[in-house]
Order: C-alpha cells, then structure tokens, then sequence
C-alpha cells in the first residue's frame, strides 16, 4: 500500500477516535442521577490565592448512590470548598457538619431524564458529525493522490469501513447512556 494512503488512513482513523474520546467525555458530564464524583470535577477552589480544582484540595466520595462526600486534606478550606461547590452553579446544595460537606444528588424526575437523554441524542449525533467529517476530508485527499482508480476505490472502501464502525460504536455509546439516564 502507498505510503500516502496509509497516512491518510491513520488520521482518519485518530480523528474518528478523538471523537469517540470527546463523547465519552461529554456522556461523562451528563449524569444520570446516580451520584459520581466526576460531578464535581469542573469545581475550582480559590486555594490561598490560586484556583485549584476540587479533587487537588480534598477527597471526594460517593459512600451510596445518592450522596458525595467532599473531605479536604486541610480543616480551614471547608468553606472554600462550600462555595465553590455553589459557585460552579451545579445545581446542588452542599452540606458543612464541620468535618466534610454532604452533597444529596437529588432523584432525577422523569422529565429531566427526558432532557438529558435529549442532550446525549445530541452529543451522539454531533460525534457522528465528526467520524462523517473525517470520512469527507480522507476522501478528499485520496482523489488527489496520484494513484490508480482501483486503489482510490479500495482506499475509500477502507476509509467507508472505518466510517461505519465508528458510527455503530457511537450509536453502542449512546445506548448505553439513554439506559443509564432513564433507569430508574
């Protein structure tokens, strides 16, 4: 095989795996009412003048499925720590007993299991976006290369294969995630 077409087909092959990455971690940030410490992942806290994020100030844990717990390594952040929980807008309403501060994850309703499986439909249409971009941009390329019709064909053959198994692996991702979402 050229070694053009080979270039061309590992980069096709990253992108379309980059997307996958984007939307595990996109699917990551949707949660589905089971509490997770990945929740609080996005919270920065201003420790001694600099923003640190949560996980670097104290330990978060999920003792059930319903509460997270947030110790911080030092006794005197737990205010710190209180309002950046708050701050970061995450809808929860944490909880100071002067040792750690409780998060209840509140039971998601029916409807907003509707809205987040909506967004993870949404994410999973936008990484198939992306594997299709990929596609379009490795064919693009190919019918510039200076080779014979047949090895365009089979490369664009290739190029459609990995297309196809990305896609069903998104189509996997997302199933598994409405699961997740609407299992009560």
């Amino acid at each position: 095989m050229n070694e053009e077409i080979e270039i061309i087909l590992e980069t096709t092959k990253e992108e379309m795996e980059n997307a996958i990455a984007h939307l595990k971690n996109e699917f990551a940030n949707i949660r589905a009412g089971k509490a997770s410490p990945i929740m609080l992942k996005s919270v920065m806290v201003d420790y001694y003048g600099s923003l640190t994020p949560l996980g670097q100030v104290a330990n978060v844990n999920t003792p059930d499925a319903q509460t997270i717990t947030v110790q911080p390594w030092e006794k005197n952040m737990l205010g710190e720590i209180e309002k950046a929980i708050v701050n970061a807008n995450l809808g929860f309403n944490p909880m100071n007993n002067g040792e750690s501060i409780i998060i209840n994850v509140p039971v998601l309703t029916e409807e907003r299991r509707k809205e987040l499986a909506k967004r993870a439909k949404a994410e999973a249409e936008n990484a198939k976006v992306s594997v299709r971009n990929g596609r379009k941009d490795a064919n693009n390329e190919v019918k510039k290369l200076d080779v014979s019709d047949d090895q365009k064909k089979n490369t664009e053959d290739s190029i459609q294969g990995l297309t196809d198994k990305y896609t069903k692996i998104i189509g996997e991702l997302f199933n598994t995630k409405e699961t997740e979402i609407m299992k009560v």
